[in-house]
């Protein structure tokens, strides 16, 4: 091109000047935005149903574990109650119905309660420094079975009952049926926490899903137009809520484990005290099993597994009615 006299001025490629993407990274590019605030708000939702649903699974499994060992004790002992009656001897009828109970096959030991032991066992109801001794207190006998016996009952009661005819024999049946009552009720109340949580999150998600949809709409028909498939457009969004599921789930799966690791150092800070007592006769030592982890962390995988399973129902109900 010529300007005034010879004077030539030379074009420039500005294409060449342009910063060039490689092919690769041009084809990675995310169709949905990684980092948006529903993108984290969703992470937040999952993370507390996470969360939650973890402490509940946690508390389910401490208190069956608690049960399970409560039943076992329980179950692995005999009560012998002696009550006093006028004309007998209480002494006498305690040692009588002990070695009943020691020529018992079965029978790892037998231990009777002395007066001053069976008058403790009342402190709890009656107080300290109450003098029991016009008081009717029966005579307590604790015999442990040896693991897997089964014993003739009735039998076993005749003997007892011929010995001292006072004496009461107790196999703690009604306790453990109230046991397996109460983890019953509290695997069953978990179960029903869960399959709240487990809506909600698919609420959620479908929710956020049809956020990001109506959001990049334009780029979903572009796509349509130059011939992408439901498949491919709805696997970029499966990936991309599969991962705002994972993060979501180890936040909360991860802040549930801590809570559990950190749950006996501050058991150990109330021992002692009545709430104490009484969380750690519930829950035992507040510790959970290696096990008990690997199901919290297998719950996260799920719930997360859950997020991408809604996200993709709704996608494609969501690209039937754009096309």
């Amino acid at each position: 091109m010529n300007r005034s006299g010879d004077e030539q001025v030379s074009l420039v490629d500005l294409g060449r000047e342009r910063p060039q993407l490689p092919a690769m990274a041009r084809n990675m590019s995310p169709i949905v935005p990684r980092a948006s605030i529903s993108g984290r708000a969703l992470v937040a939702v999952v993370a507390i149903m996470t969360f939650l649903a973890s402490m509940t699974t946690g508390t389910v499994l401490l208190v069956s574990a608690s049960a399970a060992e409560w039943q076992s004790e329980v179950s692995s002992e005999i009560t012998i109650q002696v009550r006093p009656s006028p004309g007998r001897d209480l002494d006498r009828d305690s040692q009588a119905a002990a070695d009943a109970m020691r020529a018992q096959p079965g029978i790892l030991e037998v231990r009777p309660f002395s007066k001053e032991e069976s008058g403790k066992l009342l402190e709890p109801w009656l107080g300290s420094g109450l003098s029991i001794d016009d008081l009717p207190v029966p005579r307590v006998i604790v015999a442990r079975l040896q693991p897997g016996t089964t014993l003739d009952l009735a039998g076993l009661r005749a003997r007892v009952t011929q010995a001292a005819p006072t004496a009461s024999v107790d196999d703690h049946r009604a306790w453990i049926e109230r046991m397996r009552s109460m983890t019953g009720a509290t695997v069953f109340a978990g179960v029903g926490i869960l399959i709240l949580v487990i809506i909600a999150t698919i609420i959620s998600v479908s929710f956020a899903t049809r956020g990001a949809m109506a959001a990049n709409r334009p780029i979903v028909e572009v796509l349509h137009f130059v011939g992408a498939g439901d498949s491919y457009i709805a696997n970029r969004f499966l990936r991309h809520f599969l991962r705002l599921g994972l993060e979501g789930g180890l936040i909360g799966g991860g802040a549930a484990m801590l809570m559990f690791g950190f749950s006996e150092s501050i058991a150990n800070w109330f021992a002692g005290t009545p709430v104490g007592d009484q969380f750690a006769a519930l829950l035992g030592t507040f510790s959970l099993r290696p096990s008990g982890y690997l199901a919290l962390a297998a719950q996260a995988v799920l719930i997360a597994a859950i997020t991408a399973w809604a996200s993709r129902r709704t996608l494609f109900a969501t690209l039937d009615d754009i096309e």
